[in-house]
């Protein structure tokens, strides 16, 4: 598992999350506090609190470093 800060502090960028992030068959997760979400859910992701970063833990390392910088437009 890897985990990255990021910031999704717009509409457009968590749908620009998902969409980047569902093309990739890694499994994800979003942790805000003591609330873990599918990174791949939408409804999951607005359940968050999104005004300050989230950890992404990223499962699988046999494309970690193209999932990271895919993600780097998210990074904090």
């Amino acid at each position: 598992m890897h985990t990255i800060m990021i910031k999704l502090d717009s509409i457009d960028r968590v749908k620009e999350f998902v969409r980047i992030i569902t093309a990739f068959d890694n499994d994800f997760d979003l942790r805000s506090g003591r609330y873990t979400v599918d990174a791949k859910s939408i409804l999951g992701i607005f359940s968050l609190d999104l005004s300050r970063p989230i950890e992404l833990d990223i499962y699988g390392k046999d494309n970690l470093d193209e999932v990271v910088a895919a993600l780097k437009l998210f990074e904090v």
